[in-house]
């Protein structure tokens, strides 16, 4: 498994990843689980807040942010969504 973008966030990603890969695996492959009953989906949520807390200190959220306003048309288009 790779590393997070953020070094002070790699455990969670790890706890994350390796839940992830397990229900993936062994339940929703076999039928026996939906994308909407992932058990690994708060690990994901504390993943996403201390990554979102890390690209906020950098800087990097504005350019993200940025990014995405850049490209909404062209993801308009692509994903067939409305602007």
């Amino acid at each position: 498994m790779s590393q997070s973008l953020a070094p002070e966030c790699n455990e969670l990603k790890e706890r994350y990843d390796t839940c992830f890969l397990k229900w993936y695996s062994e339940k929703y492959l076999r039928g026996s689980s939906t994308s909407d009953n992932n058990e690994c989906a708060t690990m994901f949520k504390e993943y996403n807040v201390c990554l979102k807390r890390a690209l906020k200190e950098r800087g990097i959220d504005k350019l993200l942010d940025e990014a995405r306003e850049d490209f909404k048309e062209n993801d308009a288009t692509l994903l067939g969504k409305k602007k």
